[in-house]
């Protein structure tokens, strides 16, 4: 096989349909805009209007609040943090801290705060101080005779 040999397979493309180019083209003239009006003229963008109906987005009743000062926390998994102890990126028997767990890579950024979640198994001993955990990720950490202190009383649910 050589580059000049190279085709794509039959079917796969299809020509593109040139508008505006005559009357045997059976798009020449209008160019399938019809006669007249607003939508045959140019820079016309009418997303979402319905010819002077109100709106389907006008008339459904507008739900729920968005809080402006709501907390965002960023996610870490048990498994993630056992699994990075496993590959040494993590000192498992020093103090793991939401620092630690930022500069590990294992979290991009603090947000703010860390909330452990309870997914995967740890097997090691860990201490861990971040701001939010999981009532069954505590446990979880408990069981294997670690412990997961919470920083802030209010971010533990």
């Amino acid at each position: 096989m050589k580059l000049n040999e190279l085709r794509d397979n039959p079917g796969a493309t299809k020509r593109k349909k040139r508008i505006g180019r005559g009357p045997g083209s059976g798009m020449g003239k209008t160019g399938g805009r019809g006669i007249k009006g607003q939508k045959s003229r140019s820079g016309v963008a009418i997303n979402g209007y319905e010819g002077g109906q109100m709106p389907l987005y006008q008339r459904l009743p507008k739900r729920g609040f968005n809080k402006p000062n709501r907390k965002s926390y960023a996610v870490v998994n048990l498994g993630l943090i056992q699994k990075f102890v496993d590959a040494g990126k993590l000192d498992g028997k020093a103090d793991i801290t939401e620092d630690a767990l930022v500069a590990s890579g294992l979290v991009r950024r603090k947000l703010d705060g860390i909330r452990v979640l309870a997914k995967g198994e740890v097997t090691g001993k860990l201490t861990i101080a971040v701001t939010g955990a999981s009532k069954s990720a505590i446990a979880a950490v408990e069981k294997a005779g670690g412990s997961l202190t919470v920083t802030s009383a209010a971010a533990a649910e």
